[in-house]
């Protein structure tokens, strides 16, 4: 039986510090990357890696899907594995070959709903966003062809930030994360 710990945050400037910091693990895996679906490599990683028996710890729901229909698919892919997952935040556990409680199937279904809205206000909010900066002029999509690969691997082997590589070339930093590694 592993104790394995699932870590997400939305991008590589972020950190995993908050999420189930008191805590030991057997294994961990930790994504820097959106939520939005399940084309994740460490999410990916930790379904290829878990057996029967294993126990996954997430810190909270929306670190695990911002979809209400990835969530409980992968509840219910974890568990057919013979996989108990927990939710730390919540202080849900949802275990494998366990009897099915109700009170908590609907609680997962409220809260992968919310994560859900969540991100498609943050969507929402981007597209307005992007609108705005194209009505000022202020953006375009052809903007990160124009960043050097070699100068964004420069700047980061002389110990910049990717926030301060962004500022410093004008981009964003999803930007400067592609150009390293295209």
């Amino acid at each position: 039986m592993t104790n394995i710990a699932y870590f997400r945050v939305s991008s590589v400037d972020q950190n995993t510090e908050r999420q189930l910091a008191d805590l030991t693990f057997d294994k961990t895996f930790t994504d820097k990357c959106s939520g939005g679906d399940t084309k994740r490599p460490a999410l990916n990683d930790l379904i290829d890696y878990m057996r029967e028996g294993d126990t996954v710890h997430v810190h909270s729901i929306d670190r695990l899907a911002r979809s209400l229909q990835d969530l409980l698919n992968l509840v219910a892919s974890f568990n057919a594995k013979g996989v108990t997952l927990k939710f730390h935040k919540e202080n849900m556990t949802f275990q494998a070959g366990g009897e099915k409680d109700p009170r908590q199937e609907l609680m997962l279904s409220i809260m992968g709903s919310v994560a859900q809205f969540e991100k498609a206000m943050i969507n929402e909010r981007q597209r307005e966003g992007i609108a705005k900066a194209k009505a000022q002029g202020v953006y375009s999509k052809e903007r990160s062809k124009k960043v050097d690969r070699e100068e964004v691997l420069a700047l980061l082997e002389s110990g910049l930030s990717h926030g301060q590589i962004a500022k410093k070339l004008g981009c964003s930093t999803k930007t400067v994360q592609r150009k390293k590694n295209s």
